[in-house]
């Protein structure tokens, strides 16, 4: 798990700069920033979208699972576990702390290279591509923390549960996904980033993390198109 205690480490001091950062700039600067962040998180997400190799495995993912994701509620569970963080450590007036935890926690965990990386990591012990991440993960955190505050650094919990999860279970996980498998669920994951860049630039609310059973739903498309197909010429 060296790879995820370094990726900790990294947004830890990117959001504490932002934030000391934040507090000195003056609001037009912070939505400036904040801006320029919401731009290049739909450029990230639209090239890792754009790798798909069948569009309606993206689209029966996507709308499968905000569907699915609707009737679990994910996206008020993660901003109550927001909320809650909020309260505890005393932050009420950090008015946008639950949108920098939910957003960040999303956007650092979707991302191909936080599964690959930790599957990775859990085989062989190489952390090259956490550390690649880590450094990407680090800058975005410094922006984001200058607008959004603690929320972003909390993100930290998220990264050290999701990442270090699939490190520990990586031997399990790498036996079953295959290559299709890991691209689709990267699209899809592109397609979560573009929502985020779609709230930071404030066009529109997207539900992301009631999107987020897409990313399971990708794979499982693509293994089960294939037998379906063969079992209707089969018995065609």
């Amino acid at each position: 798990m060296v790879g995820t205690l370094i990726n900790v480490g990294a947004v830890s001091a990117g959001s504490v700069l932002g934030i000391a950062i934040g507090g000195k700039l003056k609001s037009e600067v912070r939505k400036t920033v904040f801006d320029s962040l919401g731009i290049i998180t739909l450029l990230i997400g639209f090239q890792m979208a754009f790798k798909t190799q069948n569009i309606l495995i993206l689209l029966g993912s996507i709308l499968s699972g905000g569907i699915l994701g609707e009737y679990i509620n994910i996206e008020d569970k993660l901003n109550n576990i927001g909320s809650k963080l909020q309260k505890a450590l005393s932050l009420e007036k950090h008015q946008r702390f639950v949108e920098g935890f939910v957003a960040s926690s999303i956007l650092f965990c979707v991302g191909p290279m936080a599964i690959l990386g930790s599957i990775q990591d859990g085989i062989s012990g190489n952390f090259t591509l956490l550390a690649v991440k880590s450094t990407l993960d680090g800058f975005a955190s410094l922006g984001l923390a200058t607008a959004l505050g603690w929320g972003v650094f909390f993100s930290i919990v998220t990264i050290l549960v999701f990442q270090g999860s699939i490190t520990l279970a990586a031997a399990w996980i790498h036996s079953f996904m295959s290559e299709p498998m890991i691209n689709e669920m990267s699209s899809v994951g592109g397609l979560l980033i573009v929502a985020i860049g779609i709230r930071l630039l404030n066009l529109k609310e997207v539900r992301v993390g009631n999107l987020l059973p897409a990313l399971i739903l990708a794979p499982f498309l693509v293994w089960i198109i294939p037998l379906l197909k063969s079992l209707f010429i089969k018995y065609l």
